[in-house]
């Protein structure tokens, strides 16, 4: 159920405010809105005999007002409002009236100074859940007097069946008929409502975002904190720890969430086709680009950019990216003309971008403008206590998509799947559950992986980790070399060692392999 955009321009609205000039520029505002039906009042006295006479569907109503504040608009409504529903939005310049106000019965709030922004956005927020409950209020009332209708169907046809035993069984064929749709009518409005309260219960934790321990709970405080706001977040962290669930959170929590989050991975583009990937480009602008594409960063408009493996986006188009969010300005390949785009950006990153600054491969401007509010996400060996919710929220997801019953976890699995430093962090332990449920017989999950090791981190050395980096740079080289340096093909580096083109380039980056 979704309401028109006519319908909610066209919705009634009054403005009580005893100050003249706040009355004009909140119409003024409105009007340019698109909004059609506005009216305000400068005595808070009359609000009461208005709304019972035109029934508002949103009072914009100032709190500090001589001889009848707010509060005492408010209580009066209440008496009208049969279903307690305050179709008020609150203006107060005191911080400390937003709490009394939202437990007084209004429904959101706006700061004085106006942000006009703010203003039209919370107005077309309220109008459109004022309306659609009021839809569903109708949607309610109709299918009640259909049962009632109905009702007084079947009363009449039972009246009829002592006067008409010969026709007694046609007429129970019509009586179960009816029965079963009254039952067909009350079990899907059960299903509508049961699916609108899981919507409303998603919407309130993290989704993939599974666990309690303190660490994670900082991570969720701290995207609370900074959704609501345009500030540009930083996400660090380890491979699979789960960067994308968190921007996803952050976009939905957003002022933006009805606007499109759009994730750019700069470590998967190719370097040649990463710049039209951003900023697109016309017709023409390069050998084989005979259509024009529109960039991520301007189909994000209104919206937000999550740009993932940052640190892996090339030196020379950090200073186009440095652009777009100091004045939200770009052009397209090939095309002199200035383009707006107005996008919250969100990046992520496991490398150290201090280090890649003071390495010269990252841009020093660059990273204290996308360093603005980090927020760190734990690596799983930091985590023991979540793994067991891990491990029973990945069996019932797969128990769901392949098909099985795994019910109960051994003390021994799941002490060695606790134990062990999952370097792979969450993506790895997903892995590794999925193929255990697919091999599992029985009831109990059985884990046949052979881990590196099942040692805590702590026990695992800095020189061995480091090791590991320097074998996989000396491994890619050699076969660089072998290949001579050819990439792609039937005997390219890439096929001998089993990646994507474009992820052996992003490990030649990664590493710093050049040709020799």
């Amino acid at each position: 159920m979704k309401m028109t955009e006519s319908a909610i321009f066209g919705a009634n609205i009054l403005i009580v405010d005893d100050r003249e000039e706040n009355v004009l520029l909140l119409e003024e505002v409105l009007r340019d809105a698109g909004y059609t039906s506005v009216t305000a009042t400068m005595n808070p006295r009359e609000v009461g005999a208005l709304h019972r006479q035109n029934r508002y569907d949103l009072i914009l109503l100032d709190l500090q007002m001589p001889g009848m504040d707010g509060f005492a608009v408010m209580e009066e409504l209440k008496g009208i409002e049969a279903d307690s529903y305050l179709p008020v939005l609150v203006i107060t310049a005191q911080p400390g009236h937003k709490t009394r106000a939202l437990q007084a019965g209004a429904r959101d709030f706006v700061s004085k100074p106006f942000d006009l922004i703010e203003v039209r956005t919370r107005i077309h927020n309220l109008l459109e859940v004022r309306l659609l409950q009021r839809s569903l209020d109708d949607y309610n009332k109709a299918l009640e007097a259909t049962v009632q209708e109905r009702t007084i169907e079947l009363t009449r046809t039972n009246l009829q069946l002592t006067q008409e035993v010969a026709e007694r069984k046609k007429v129970e064929g019509a009586l179960l008929d009816t029965y079963a749709e009254i039952k067909r009518l009350k079990d899907r409005l059960e299903a509508e409502n049961l699916y609108l309260e899981q919507e409303v219960a998603r919407q309130d934790n993290f989704g993939e975002s599974v666990g309690q321990s303190q660490l994670l709970a900082q991570v969720f405080s701290l995207v609370e904190l900074v959704a609501p706001m345009n500030a540009t977040v930083l996400l660090l962290g380890e491979t699979g720890t789960g960067k994308g669930v968190v921007a996803r959170a952050i976009h939905s929590r957003s002022p933006r969430k009805n606007r499109p989050l759009i994730t750019v991975n700069c470590a998967t583009l190719p370097a040649a086709l990463i710049e039209s990937e951003l900023f697109g480009r016309e017709r023409g602008a390069f050998t084989g680009s005979d259509t024009k594409q529109i960039g991520r960063f301007e189909l994000a408009d209104g919206g937000t950019v999550f740009l993932d493996e940052i640190g892996e986006l090339p030196v020379e188009l950090q200073s186009k990216l440095l652009r777009v969010i100091q004045d939200g300005e770009f052009e397209r390949l090939g095309s002199p003309r200035t383009l707006k785009t107005d996008v919250r950006i969100i990046a992520a990153t496991n490398r150290n971008l201090t280090e890649e600054v003071k390495s010269h491969k990252f841009r020093e401007d660059l990273y204290y403008r996308l360093n603005v509010f980090p927020i760190t996400l734990p690596p799983l060996r930091q985590r023991q206590d979540d793994i067991p919710l891990l491990v029973q929220h990945f069996i019932t997801k797969f128990n769901a998509k392949i098909g099985r019953k795994i019910e109960s976890v051994s003390k021994e699995t799941m002490s060695a799947l606790q134990e062990y430093h999952w370097p792979g962090n969450v993506r790895e332990l997903e892995s590794v559950i999925e193929r255990a449920v697919i091999i599992s017989q029985g009831r109990t999950l059985q884990v046949l992986d052979r881990f590196d090791t099942f040692r805590k981190v702590e026990e695992a050395g800095g020189q061995e980790i480091k090791a590991l980096v320097e074998l996989e740079h000396d491994h890619i080289l050699q076969v660089l070399q072998k290949t001579g340096w050819r990439i792609e093909g039937k005997n390219g580096a890439a096929g001998l060692l089993g990646l994507n083109a474009s992820t052996l380039r992003a490990r030649m980056r990664k590493y710093g392999i050049v040709r020799q």
